[in-house]
């Protein structure tokens, strides 16, 4: 599954030792999602060798891919949505600024010829 939105918060990477004793980490942000009529924030989680190669920054327009787990403890079901990639959505380049003698694209409209100056107009209006 997939989802595009903005990176709101970026939570302090969180580390530990299972019980088998094998060393395991997570890294927790929060996106924001403007689809639709109202913004959702979704908070997800890259664990493991993913809280290595997944470095999101605050204000980072991201697409993420996931997928989403339940599990059960003690009769109440627990949901998370586990990323294990992500875009970062580079910003659109701005339009480039053309010389003023430079050519023009093809396929462009010139631009009209000015108009000239003094009172021998061809038009009687």
């Amino acid at each position: 599954m997939e989802i595009k939105g903005r990176v709101i918060q970026a939570l302090p990477e969180v580390s530990g030792i299972s019980k088998a004793g094998n060393a395991w980490k997570k890294k927790e942000y929060v996106i924001e999602n403007n689809e639709g009529q109202f913004p959702r924030k979704i908070a997800f989680t890259c664990f493991g060798d993913n809280a290595d190669k997944i470095n999101l920054q605050v204000g980072q327009d991201v697409t993420i891919y996931f997928d989403i787990e339940s599990r059960e403890f003690n009769g109440r079901w627990y949901t998370d949505i586990r990323c294990w990639r992500a875009d970062i959505e580079q910003p659109a380049a701005a339009a480039p600024v053309q010389a003023p003698g430079a050519t023009a694209a093809p396929g462009a409209v010139p631009p009209p010829p000015p108009m000239p100056q003094g009172g021998d107009d061809e038009f009687p209006f």
